[in-house]
């Protein structure tokens, strides 16, 4: 199928759905091309996804969005991705958020999926009438950073990755936590968010009890992160997300003793 097609009817159904604020869940295929394949799969889309996971009441319409966006990303899901970012624009995620979103997942999912992402957001921000004035510039005044937090977060980065990577450390507070977590137009919860879902998405589960408790300070809650893995589980797989609970369990019994 041609992107062009796939775009048009993302964007079709996107506006079909628009009261559920759920969409399809089939991507950029209607309901009876999943059908033809396979019944059952559809089926789920509609009971358990559409009309069930995207109701629960643990997290908004608005971060399932967030946490789905990030997640399609970053496995590069393109089918998915055109539908998705309606949705999240549906569910009142700005365009200058999801500019921001896939800005942040060059660094956390790689530079050609954050490209990828890209081509696609580009013909449905086209779609919508969403031009350059409605996006973050280049280069804008950042927020402050807590610098007390961030040397203690550079003196371990320097004592774990420092004897193997100077240069990964200096980047890593140069260009990401002096400069890209500072930019103001994602909030640091929803940065926070994005990158949790990003590293569950793509199994990274070692780097998941920093981001944890940095999203947790940011303002997101055990009940929010709990039901982030349990939203992800549908669109990461349930094995990345059984990885992802008994550390994300880690975290919070820590954070409960302290």
């Amino acid at each position: 199928m041609k992107t062009s097609t796939i775009l048009a009817l993302a964007l079709s159904m996107g506006a079909a759905d628009a009261e559920t604020k759920a969409g399809s869940q089939t991507g950029s295929l209607s309901r009876d091309d999943v059908r033809a394949v396979s019944a059952a799969l559809e089926r789920y889309a509609t009971d358990k996804l559409a009309n069930d996971l995207w109701k629960r009441p643990d997290l908004t319409a608005r971060d399932r969005s967030i946490v789905t966006v990030a997640a399609v990303i970053t496995r590069n899901q393109g089918i998915l991705l055109p539908e998705q970012l309606n949705l999240a624009l549906d569910n009142g995620v700005r365009p200058g958020e999801i500019s921001e979103i896939i800005t942040h997942l060059a660094f956390y999912a790689g530079w050609g999926n954050a490209m990828a992402a890209t081509a696609i957001a580009k013909e449905v921000f086209r779609a919508r009438g969403i031009g350059p004035d409605q996006l973050p510039d280049a280069s804008v005044a950042l927020l402050p950073l807590d610098e007390t937090s961030e040397a203690d977060r550079a003196a371990r980065v320097a004592q774990g990755a420092g004897p193997a990577s100077p240069g990964l450390v200096r980047d890593t507070a140069e260009v990401l936590f002096r400069d890209l977590w500072l930019r103001p137009d994602l909030a640091p919860r929803d940065r926070s968010l994005v990158t949790v879902s990003a590293l569950i998405a793509a199994g990274k589960v070692e780097q998941i009890p920093y981001h944890l408790n940095r999203a947790m300070d940011n303002g997101l809650t055990r009940a929010e992160a709990s039901e982030v893995i349990s939203h992800l589980a549908y669109y990461a797989g349930w094995p990345n997300a059984f990885s992802a609970a008994p550390v994300a369990r880690t975290v919070f019994e820590k954070r409960s003793a302290n």
